[in-house]
């Protein structure tokens, strides 16, 4: 059966391939758009690419995509993905730096697959942003500065940045991506298509990691766990969490209760001050950068929340940074 997919003007994908780039992370990135658009019967997902040299991306392995738009033409996209492997850190286009860095002032979401957050990093566009990148190239980004955000996960969406790790992890950033553009089911049938059965949370190696940290197995739960990690420095609202989750608020709110042993909100209040009190033992950020790069409004703001939470200041936990600072979202459900 074919999930109908509300109708609305297709979004605006740019795919920059960098010569070198993996031919697997690329497929696992684009494929998922393009059976999204044959599953639609229509264009939901307008797809371009986009290569360095401006004529055509020549992969790892020696393939070959044409480029189908150009830098600084009149192209106007909604994400753009650079897709990069090989030695990302030597890369040294300014052109492609600069445009990079136009589409950031002008709003454009910007993404890496791979390699491609290197390039992003060294664009300067990074800072104050959480972020991952494939496990060969995090030595490069710690060369490129200290103060980079850098998690070891699939993928990380911060906002206006989506970075992911490559090789098959950018199936599960699509199936999230998609989600949210258009729901759990069309999601799930694109999934299912590439018998993707097994979609696996940003925040961990397979979803078999949300089912052993929180006791839970029920779908719309893990579903609402994954949005709220996808969701930490611009957090969502109830209704919003219910309806990427496929259930309604109340039915949520019962699901938070009887399995965890809080609501909804409360939950996601914890998840989000679990990574603030990571980052205050991980980075050298300022407590109103982490403030900001954990969704809260003002320094004040989160300092009281992370007190009622935690028991004492976030500036105890940079002061005794080895102690166990294990965040109450982590707790047995109750």
């Amino acid at each position: 059966m074919v999930i109908s997919v509300e109708r609305a003007g297709a979004f605006r994908i740019g795919f920059l391939l960098i010569d070198g780039f993996a031919l697997m992370s690329y497929a696992s990135a684009v494929e998922p758009l393009r059976a999204a658009n044959l599953l639609a019967d229509r264009t939901v997902y307008d797809i371009r690419h986009l290569a360095a040299g401006d004529r055509r991306g020549v992969s790892s392995s020696g393939s070959i995509v044409e480029a189908s738009a150009h830098l600084g033409r009149d192209v106007d996209f909604d994400l753009v993905l650079v897709v990069a492997g090989g030695d990302p850190g030597s890369f040294a286009d300014d052109r492609v730096f600069n445009w990079l860095r136009q589409l950031a002032r002008r709003g454009v979401r910007l993404g890496g697959v791979s390699g491609g957050p290197v390039l992003l990093a060294l664009a300067g566009l990074m800072e104050g942003r959480r972020m991952t990148v494939h496990w060969e190239h995090a030595p490069t980004l710690a060369e490129i500065s200290s103060t980079l955000i850098v998690e070891r996960t699939l993928y990380v969406m911060d906002r206006d940045r989506i970075t992911c790790a490559g090789g098959t992890a950018p199936l599960d950033m699509m199936h999230a991506l998609i989600n949210e553009h258009h729901g759990p089911a069309f999601a799930r049938q694109i999934s299912d298509w590439f018998m993707h059965t097994e979609i696996r949370p940003s925040g961990g190696p397979q979803r078999a990691g949300l089912v052993e940290r929180y006791g839970i197995n029920d779908p719309a739960l893990i579903q609402a766990i994954e949005m709220m990690e996808n969701h930490v420095a611009d957090p969502l609202d109830l209704a919003q969490v219910a309806q990427l989750s496929g259930v309604g608020p109340r039915q949520l709110n019962r699901l938070f209760r009887q399995r965890l042993g809080r609501s909804t909100m409360a939950f996601y209040r914890e998840l989000r001050l679990e990574k603030a009190s990571n980052l205050l033992t991980q980075s050298t950020l300022s407590l109103t950068e982490i403030a900001l790069a954990t969704g809260f409004a003002s320094s004040a703001h989160f300092s009281k929340a992370f007190r009622d939470v935690f028991g004492r200041a976030p500036s105890s936990f940079r002061a005794r940074p080895h102690q166990d600072d294990t965040g109450l979202a982590k707790s047995q459900p109750g």
